[in-house]
């Protein structure tokens, strides 16, 4: 694409904006930064950059649009704000930094999308490690961390990019067709940016939208409202299943992850006892990973040795050190209940919880539910935090306690945890009242486990 002397501005000033302002720039496009923040508030050596540069910049104040031809959003600007609906009406072409990547790519490129509530990063991960062991030249992308649009630019001819694709993200595609999209789940989740569960499965849905007869279509069989999403596409429809046998797609069978072609073959890829990953939220990501890697051309045997070797993300479910004979957990990606429900499920014994945060308008019965049998002391911390302990005392658990900080929540589990318990670090809500990002909490929980191990040894 010529973006060469075209007045694009782009939108909030976190890594995909950044990122896309350096690309858009070295390609001659007349690019302003804009931020709500003001520049005393953002990183000092990028407003340097931006003046080095002679880029323009509008920050602490919304985007002027006077001759503006594109508006690049990043993904933590709401498209409901009153200057993105008055582009709307002005005509400016309004995009994402997923959807400007796509555009950029190498037409020889190949795109997997992966997106649902729970389970995208650790998908993604393991997607990206059989993608590589297969010889393709790989990049990992997306709302796992790095910008598609970074590696764009100077990715080989042909690169396959793995990428975990957020609602927020969708919500801004225009061209955007993988040529493997797949849906995990839909739980409710950001509410407090989509407003309505229903808007939010239809965003989620997007990930299909472009897709044709040429592409695939994989979807959880076992979570309704995802299949539902899948019912408008053009692209083949892949399911996968964990509790179900199928014709075609990819399910169980014999304890044994195997995949189903359209002739109805059976395709072995592992044992589910294999995995090194804990919990059925993880098979659940094994055979996704499975679907979405079979149909896009990998090897079924390539496909097993890789999931045999893949050891899981960092902050899911993460084990981060055992003192006095209690395991600590690092789940700091539980940012919402289901995913914290997940967490719960996979341990195995008596559990001390960690939880609280930023809220996203969630409601916290059903994950107070998933309590019985497993947790029976929960540290609260957080915005959410008295939230959480109402809704508590309203499905009868009552064993909790509101604390400050997060040295004051592992001290506190500690003290209570008894040998053969675990304690685990799982939210079940973003970070943003108190850290930049779930790895910056789950960081600061692993470096006060280790605080604690190095006191147990003086």
């Amino acid at each position: 694409m010529d973006f060469k002397d075209k007045k694009i501005t782009v939108v909030g000033m976190g890594r995909s904006g950044m990122a896309a302002v350096r690309v858009l720039h070295r390609m001659g496009a007349e690019v302003t930064a804009n931020d709500s923040k003001s520049a005393e508030m953002l990183d000092a050596d990028w407003v340097r950059f931006l003046e080095e540069e002679g880029i323009g910049t509008e920050f602490g104040t919304a985007p002027s649009l006077e001759g503006t031809e594109m508006l690049v959003l990043s993904p933590g600007v709401p498209t409901s704000l009153p200057f993105v609906e008055e582009a709307q009406s002005q005509g400016v072409e309004i995009v994402g930094e997923m959807e400007l990547a796509y555009r950029l790519a190498d037409p020889d490129s190949v795109f997997l999308g992966i997106t649902g509530t729970n389970g995208k990063t650790t998908t993604t991960s393991l997607v990206g490690e059989i993608v590589k062991a297969a010889g393709k030249p790989t990049c990992v992308v997306g709302n796992i961390g790095i910008p598609a649009i970074e590696e764009v630019a100077g990715a080989e001819k042909g690169t396959w990019f793995v990428t975990e694709v957020s609602s927020f993200q969708l919500e801004t595609i225009r061209d955007f067709k993988p040529l493997v999209g797949a849906l995990l789940n839909v739980t409710p989740d950001h509410l407090d940016r989509h407003k309505t569960f229903e808007n939010y499965a239809a965003v989620k849905g997007r990930i299909f939208e472009n897709q044709d007869k040429d592409c695939y279509a994989v979807v959880n069989f076992d979570d309704k409202i995802a299949l539902s999403e899948s019912t408008h596409t053009e692209a083949t429809v892949v399911p996968f299943s964990r509790v179900e046998e199928m014709k075609f797609g990819a399910c169980v069978k014999n304890d044994r992850i195997v995949v189903i072609d359209s002739d109805e073959h059976d395709h072995d890829i592992c044992g589910v006892e294999e995995l090194k990953i804990p919990g059925s939220h993880n098979l659940e990501n094994a055979l996704a990973a499975a679907a979405i890697t079979f149909f896009a051309g990998i090897d079924p045997a390539v496909i097993g040795d890789a999931m045999r070797a893949f050891g899981g993300v960092e902050h899911r479910i993460e084990p981060c050190g055992t003192i006095r004979g209690v395991q600590y957990f690092n789940d700091s990606k539980g940012t919402n209940p289901d995913a914290a429900i997940k967490a719960i499920e996979a341990m195995k014994g008596d559990t001390v919880i960690i939880a609280g945060g930023y809220d996203k308008g969630a409601d916290y019965h059903e994950f107070l539910q998933a309590f019985a049998g497993k947790v029976y002391y929960a540290v609260l911390i957080g915005s959410t935090a008295v939230k959480i302990k109402g809704q508590a005392e309203e499905v009868g658990f009552t064993n909790t306690i509101l604390v400050e900080n997060m040295e004051q929540a592992v001290a506190e589990a500690a003290r209570v945890a008894k040998p053969g318990d675990n304690v685990l670090l799982s939210p079940a809500c973003a970070s943003w009242d108190m850290y930049s990002s779930y790895e910056e909490r789950g960081r600061h929980f692993k470096a006060c486990v280790a605080a604690l191990q190095e006191a147990e040894k003086e």
